[in-house]
Formats: structure tokens, sequence, C-alpha cells
């Protein structure tokens, strides 16, 4: 008995080490870094702040170099520079997506800017998108963006918090997920295309505040992680035309502790793939496709701000949630960006004054 006690211990101790990371810091000191974007051959990693810099770091670490150009955003509680993402011919022409809040206090609303990187500045600096209408709110701006596998760009937006029943009205861009030529441009497959009483931006609506966005490069699914209020985090599956039920179906409660709606769900309403009850408020989100978590091939890594974790969404081949389970335990923060590098190393980005990129590899 002693003997099987000892193999099996070591069979825990063995499978343990077989499970640990290594977390490496390669940037420390930044002002809320909110993304990542990695760039080809060597060139480093653009990482934003929500404080409104674009910085360069090299992929093995060393200090920050600012990129010049970058234009102003409306900085405010949750207000800033949010995402950064790379056209999908980058190493051609150079072009780069920038999300952020603009406007001011009594008008403020989500912006897309196209730039060109020229060395370590932007050049060729244009505004392709804003959302409609303006809010007087400082939160809830959505702002992660991906490219589909047929090269339009797609954003969240969010609801403006005091806005909730916008989510549901085709023509606001208040609470949805948009789809744009790369130029801006709506594009003639979006679902409500010469509607009179919708924006031809909107590729899915019912959204509270939409914080993460990955596509999976094998199947192109479009997966994306919502903020429900006091519970009702969602992981949803991104149809065209979908609606997701915000403000009309939920499982949070206001944050006084009032109901919102009667409903969890509804009729010809789409049902979250994950809810999380209470909230874990889930930020960054990526698909692994990589080769150095062979068992993890086309499963979700989550983060999460409020619970200051990471966490692994088990996936079948057809979608469906089979699991989950924190990972990297040696990581405790609040973690706003989760993105899969080309070499398969997972990144990640903390919440905080003093916030760190951070390489996690096996």
């Amino acid at each position: 008995m002693k003997k099987l006690l000892i193999t099996l211990a070591l069979v825990a101790t063995a499978t343990e080490a077989a499970r640990a990371e290594t977390v490496e810091t390669i940037a420390s000191g930044l002002d809320h870094p909110w993304s990542i974007a990695f760039l080809p051959g060597g060139e480093g990693v653009l990482v934003t702040e929500r404080s409104g810099r674009l910085l360069r770091i090299a992929g093995g670490g060393g200090t920050p170099m600012a990129i010049a150009g970058v234009p102003a955003a409306y900085v405010k509680s949750q207000g800033g520079l949010f995402d950064v993402a790379l056209h999908p011919r980058f190493a051609e022409n150079r072009l780069l997506y920038l999300s952020m809040s603009a406007g001011s206090a009594k008008a403020n609303f989500t912006r897309i800017v196209r730039a060109r990187l020229d060395g370590n500045r932007l050049a060729d600096v244009q505004t392709i998108f804003e959302v409609k209408p303006a809010k007087d709110t400082p939160v809830h701006f959505g702002g992660r963006m991906a490219f589909l596998p047929d090269g339009s760009l797609v954003m969240t937006t969010g609801d403006g918090f005091d806005y909730r029943e916008r989510a549901q009205a085709l023509n606001s861009g208040l609470g949805k997920i948009v789809r744009m030529n790369s130029d801006g441009r709506p594009l003639a497959g979006n679902p409500y295309v010469g509607r009179a009483d919708a924006w031809a931006y909107v590729w899915s609506l019912g959204h509270r505040n939409p914080q993460g966005l990955a596509v999976d490069p094998a199947t192109g699914r479009l997966w994306a992680l919502e903020h429900g209020p006091r519970g009702g985090d969602e992981l949803n599956l991104i149809e065209k035309g979908g609606n997701y039920g915000w403000p009309v179906a939920t499982f949070g409660m206001d944050y006084s502790g009032a109901t919102i709606s009667p409903f969890k769900r509804y009729k010809g309403m789409i049902d979250a793939r994950r809810v999380w009850v209470p909230s874990i408020a889930p930020s960054g989100l990526a698909v692994y496709r990589g080769p150095l978590w062979l068992g993890w091939q086309g499963d979700l890594i989550v983060g999460a701000l409020v619970n200051k974790e990471v966490r692994r969404i088990d996936l079948d081949a057809s979608g469906k949630v089979v699991g989950e389970e924190r990972i990297f335990p040696k990581v405790s923060a609040r973690i706003r960006d989760v993105r899969v590098a080309p070499d398969g190393a997972v990144w990640l980005t903390t919440d905080e004054d003093q916030g760190r990129v951070l390489r996690v590899t096996p």
C-alpha cells in the first residue's frame, strides 16, 4: 500500500511538472496595456496602452519604443486606445487598424483608424469607421477587432451602459458586432443591408459589452466574450444576423439588485455557449492553434479581469463546450488580452497601472 501511494504521488508530481508553465515578463510598467499584435519577420510586437500610446517591443523583451503619429483618443474611465489589428496582407501593405474611444464627455463613440506603419511612426492615418449614435457615458465601448477569413473586418461595440435597449435596435450601432470592408465601407453581404430601419454595418445584435473576439483559423468560427452585469457573462458563437438577447434575455441582474428581465432565454434569440454566474469579467480571447500544447487544438483561452486568472474552454469538433479549467496558476492578475503567437506561446496583458506583457510557454 505504501509503495502504491508513493507511485501515485510520483505520477501526480510528474503530471504537474508536465503541465507546469514558464511565465516570462516581456515588458512591465505599462499603463493598462490593452492589446497585442505580432509583427512579421522578427519585428517584435505592437502593444496598445489604454492611455493612448502604441508601443513596439522586441519579441524577447526590452525597452518599449513609442510609435509616433497615433491619433488622440478620448481617455476617460473605460475609454481610451483599445485594440490593434494587422491587415491580412500587412507584410505587403504595412496597414494596421486601431480602435479607440473618441469625442467628448457629452458625445463619445468607438472609432476605427487605419494607418501605415512606417518604421516607428504611423503614416496615411485616416478614420474609416465610427459608431453611431454618440453617447454621453465613458463606459461600454466594446472595441475588439478581428479579420474574418474573407478579409472583412469585424468589431464589437458596447451598449453604452445607460442605453441597453439600443442593443436591440437595428438602426443603432450600440450593442452590436459590426462588419465592414478593410477600408471601412459596409459590405453587401451584411444581413440587414437595404433595410430602411437598419444600419448597414450590423452583423449581430443584442450584445452588452463584448470584450473578447477571436476567429478560429481552422474553422472560420467567430467567438465573442461578453460582460454581463451582476452575473451573466457570456461566451457566444457569432452567427450572421444573430440576436444574442441583451437585455431581453440575461442570466444577470442589475447592479442595484433589480431584475433586468424575467427571461434567461427567449424564443428567436441565440443562447450563449457558456454563461458565468457570478461574473468572472471575461476579456481577452484566443483560439489555440499551435505546437506547444497539442491537446488544446481548437480550444479557447480566456482571460478574466475579476477572477485574475486564465481559463481554457475545452470544445468538441462541433463547437460545444465540454470542459473548463484554470490554466497558468502562476499568473494572478487582471487579464485584459490573450493572444497566441506564431510559435504557439500564449501572450497576456495585465490591466494595471503598472501593467505587464507576459509570455507563457510549457
